[in-house]
């Protein structure tokens, strides 16, 4: 994305659109006009730790990054977008939320879900942090996914949600979300993404599942 080619897009944004609340109109991650609209975290520290204690897996990762700016586009061309910080907290307060951890947004490679209690998705200073505290090693996905994971092969992560209400920037060149809903979206593990920012994650064979130990592997993760 060159500064002419974002300047030019900002300039026809910027005459076209009634209004700075709206929001960006065929929204989407890439230049094709078929691209999808997904927000994406490249993921650091991933790990698999064998232990001797059978059992699963645990998963600590962010699905987006705040208050980093990354490259979108609209119809008017590409633009930047922003993320706030506490921009899902709203929606992540739904008693009834319906959110799974998936495989590439592929809703029948489902590896956790909020509904069941083995997915925690919760908001730091870093973004939308993803808690899976244990996967079943033996479901096909997990099996699957887990030694891309440890090799570094996938290394990023997306949500899917619905933007409930941004503002553009004066110039029409930066889109800030400051309300998202995730309810019946998700959370995944995918390829590449847009958004290029670093948020740490983990997957690990656990030794114990305790409420304390849980919370201290997700501040070390963040920590890093």
């Amino acid at each position: 994305m060159t500064a002419t080619t974002l300047a030019a897009a900002a300039s026809a944004r910027a005459q076209q659109v009634r209004q700075r609340a709206d929001r960006p109109s065929q929204r989407r991650c890439a230049e094709q006009p078929g691209a999808r609209a997904l927000v994406r975290a490249t993921l650091s520290g991933v790990q698999v730790r064998d232990t001797a204690e059978p059992g699963g897996l645990e998963f600590l990762g962010h699905a987006s990054v705040y208050e980093q700016s990354y490259e979108m586009w609209d119809m008017f061309g590409p633009y930047t977008e922003v993320v706030s910080e506490g921009a899902g907290s709203a929606s992540l307060a739904r008693g009834d939320l319906d959110v799974p951890l998936v495989l590439g947004h592929d809703q029948l490679r489902r590896l956790a879900r909020t509904t069941t209690g083995t997915l925690i998705l919760t908001e730091d200073v870093t973004g939308l942090s993803v808690h899976a505290p244990k996967l079943d090693a033996s479901d096909y996905d997990v099996a699957y996914i887990a030694p891309k994971l440890r090799s570094g092969l996938i290394d990023e992560m997306s949500f899917a949600f619905r933007i409930e209400s941004g503002q553009w920037s004066p110039d029409y060149s930066e889109y800030r979300i400051n309300r998202y809903d995730i309810h019946r979206g998700d959370v995944a593990i995918v390829g590449y993404g847009a958004n290029p920012h670093t948020a740490g994650a983990t997957l690990r064979q656990p030794a114990d599942q305790t409420p304390s130990r849980a919370r201290a592997l997700l501040e070390l993760s963040i920590a890093r």
